[in-house]
């Protein structure tokens, strides 16, 4: 089968993967059954073969599933290579004439087959750790890989499921590193709201200990590389929000709701945040400066 891929028939050698694979799974041989699959993805998708390997990706996954095969570090291990092997090309930047707009359509269009590829492989990977061992929001470290994979491969970025994964991922160096790169390249206005839903997101989890190591590195690193921190009534919430939530001064955040009711307005999961958090400080389930997790299910991904 590996010489039909190195020979370019990388339809045929699919096809002779997945029947193979599908024997043994049928006869209860999940082991080998993964075994192929998983070499049949790494070597199409190393030969840049985007919709065979993501298949044969997904196929692993299921019979993860089929096979009840527990979390474990070696099988994350393999998930990880398989994610490594997705390709991870620039889009052009330099457009003269036509055939570069030619051109550019056609890297949005593989770019865009690529993230849809790799994100079905990775969410179906995350649902498995999830249902077999790995917690209620499942593998951090799959969480991370996906945040990464859709922020530098994207040609639609959607910063909101970004932040969605890195928030359940437990790598929030990288995510200030990306957040530092999206303040950069954003328009105007974007920035304050990008920082701002990421230290919201984190606090709906419960983790008021990484939102403020975020807001604390963003502005270490803005200062060291000389790149304006964004100053807005947004921002103001957010540095006068974590301090609240430091105290449980639960009059203190009326009065926050209350005064930068505009700055919440500007984005519909603020208010829903503000909310949940009324809820929360009602029935007193503040403890050691940490968001009790049992009250921790809002998710704010869109």
């Amino acid at each position: 089968m590996e010489k039909l891929v190195n020979d370019g028939n990388f339809y045929e050698a699919q096809q002779m993967y997945k029947t193979y694979s599908a024997r043994y799974a049928a006869a209860q041989r999940y082991s080998e059954a993964l075994d192929i699959l998983e070499a049949g993805a790494l070597i199409q998708l190393n030969h840049g073969q985007v919709t065979c390997g993501s298949e044969l990706a997904n196929i692993f996954v299921e019979t993860l599933v089929k096979g009840t095969f527990a979390f474990s570090e070696e099988i994350l291990g393999r998930l990880r290579k398989i994610y490594e092997a997705f390709p991870k090309i620039p889009v052009p930047q330099h457009l003269d004439d036509d055939d570069d707009m030619q051109k550019l359509s056609e890297a949005l269009v593989a770019a865009k087959i690529r993230v849809e590829g790799c994100s079905s492989f990775l969410r179906a990977a995350i649902k498995w750790s999830m249902e077999f061992g790995s917690g209620r929001s499942g593998c951090p470290e799959l969480h991370d890989m996906l945040a990464e994979y859709i922020y530098s491969e994207s040609p639609e970025l959607d910063m909101a499921k970004v932040s969605a994964h890195f928030v359940r991922g437990n790598n929030p160096g990288k995510f200030v590193d990306i957040l530092m790169n999206f303040m950069g390249k954003c328009y105007p206005g974007e920035d304050d709201i990008a920082i701002a839903r990421a230290i919201l997101m984190y606090l709906s989890q419960g983790n008021l200990l990484d939102a403020n190591y975020i807001m604390d590195e963003l502005k270490k690193q803005s200062r060291s590389k000389n790149i304006e921190f964004p100053v807005s009534d947004l921002i103001q919430l957010i540095v006068y929000l974590l301090r609240t939530l430091e105290r449980d001064a639960l009059p203190l955040f009326r009065i926050l709701r209350q005064k930068y009711k505009s700055s919440i307005d500007r984005e519909p999961l603020f208010e829903e945040y503000c909310s949940y958090w009324m809820k929360l400080q009602r029935s007193s389930m503040v403890c050691n400066g940490e968001v009790a997790s049992k009250a921790c299910l809002v998710t704010f991904s869109r």
